[in-house]
């Protein structure tokens, strides 16, 4: 793939695992950027129309559109008890492509604390550098 850092810190690559632990899934208010192929996918995943999902599951942040939170900064597809994501097959890429964003990639020592709150980095197999540069790519968190 041209254009492809080779002089990056992580060009090694990186570990990581997803454990559906739901961390990345709670904390302090954000958005979770949405469009309308994810809003049609997970509505479809949790047997709702797209509208109606939207209606009840998504704000609008002026001509963006974000999923919404419960108290205490829950996204809503947080399941409450499991703490697992209810439409994990199909969550939104900016989920997906968690954590390898640009704010985590900018140095060893943010990715460190990427780390602190995310038990699946660091563990699992080694992701090569370039799906690591196309998931950053896809989303600028």
């Amino acid at each position: 793939m041209a254009g492809i850092p080779k002089d990056v810190w992580y060009a090694g690559g990186l570990r990581f695992r997803c454990t559906q632990c739901g961390d990345c899934c709670t904390g302090g208010e954000g958005y979770v950027w949405v469009n309308q192929a994810e809003i049609d996918a997970i509505a479809a995943r949790l047997g709702m129309t797209p509208a109606d999902f939207e209606a009840q599951h998504v704000r609008h942040v002026g001509v963006r559109r974000s999923l919404k939170e419960r108290a205490g900064g829950d996204c809503v597809l947080l399941h409450p008890e499991t703490r697992k994501c209810t439409a994990y097959e199909e969550r939104p890429r900016q989920c997906r492509t968690w954590p390898f964003w640009e704010s985590n990639l900018r140095s060893p020592e943010a990715w460190a604390e990427a780390a602190e709150s995310c038990p699946g980095c660091n563990k699992g197999d080694l992701v090569l550098l370039e799906p690591i540069v196309e998931q950053a790519a896809q989303i600028r968190v």
